[in-house]
């Protein structure tokens, strides 16, 4: 057994049973890798490839541009996205193309893009705001995404009317895991941090949330371990379902 020298960190006071469900967009409403099917149709061979490292340099980039010279080379989620992807196809595609071939793939770009808007949202995401809709608690988005990205794919989904706050950081132009950013969702709110439970299937954002002040959920969709660092989420779950194991632990 690995034994963590640092002790865990307690998670917060008694909670208080949540009056708002705020959800990560990107890979927890909506499936990130589903991408990887058009990708693989225009890149035979490497679409799943293409589609995880797409995602990793594009949180790559938001950790830059948000640390880095205090914003000023800040960029709205869109543009990273577009950039991330370019340099992927770089990466990835490029180099397997014949000595002295060059091609942009700039249409390719654009379809990819376009099909990003319509990411497909996982299988539960509609049945579970729906119920959270019918309970009366509230709910919404807080995402690194900027509004021109997020009204689309919520209508895409068809998650219009099951969502009371779809929040961009954008306007505070600092990504998740600043606090700023995850102070925007209590703000907009109206409520301590500690009444909101945050949903999250990115490790580093249910952490980043937690250490904010969230009640949080992780939902481990791929079985990893959470992160190394002292603190665990709220609890831990499979799917989005796992909202209402939390609801009704709070009821007892």
């Amino acid at each position: 057994m690995i034994e963590d020298p640092y002790p865990p960190i307690p998670n917060h006071e008694s909670r208080l049973s949540p009056k708002a469900v705020l959800f990560d967009a990107y890979g927890t409403l909506f499936d990130v890798f589903s991408i990887s099917v058009l990708a693989e149709k225009l890149f035979p061979g490497h679409g799943q490839a293409l589609a995880i490292m797409w995602r990793d340099k594009q949180i790559e980039y938001t950790r830059l541009v948000t640390t880095s010279n205090h914003g000023i080379h800040y960029r709205p989620f869109s543009a990273l996205t577009r950039s991330s992807l370019i340099y992927s196809i770089k990466r990835i595609v490029m180099p397997l193309l014949p000595s002295g071939v060059s091609i942009s793939f700039a249409d390719e770009v654009e379809e990819l893009l376009e099909q990003y808007q319509k990411l497909t949202p996982f299988p539960e995401s509609i049945d579970v705001l729906h119920k959270l809709h019918a309970m009366g608690i509230r709910t919404g988005i807080l995402s690194n995404g900027d509004a021109h990205m997020l009204h689309p794919i919520v209508k895409s989904a068809g998650l219009q009317g099951l969502l009371d706050h779809v929040i961009s950081v954008d306007p505070i132009r600092k990504f998740k895991t600043h606090p700023d950013a995850y102070a925007l969702g209590a703000k907009v709110c109206g409520l301590p941090a500690s009444q909101i439970l945050f949903v999250s299937c990115n490790s580093w954002d249910a952490l980043a949330a937690t250490w904010y002040g969230y009640q949080t959920l992780w939902v481990n969709r791929y079985q990893l371990p959470f992160e190394e660092l002292g603190t665990q989420p709220t609890l831990i779950g499979n799917n989005l379902h796992s909202v209402f194991q939390l609801l009704d632990n709070w009821k007892l």
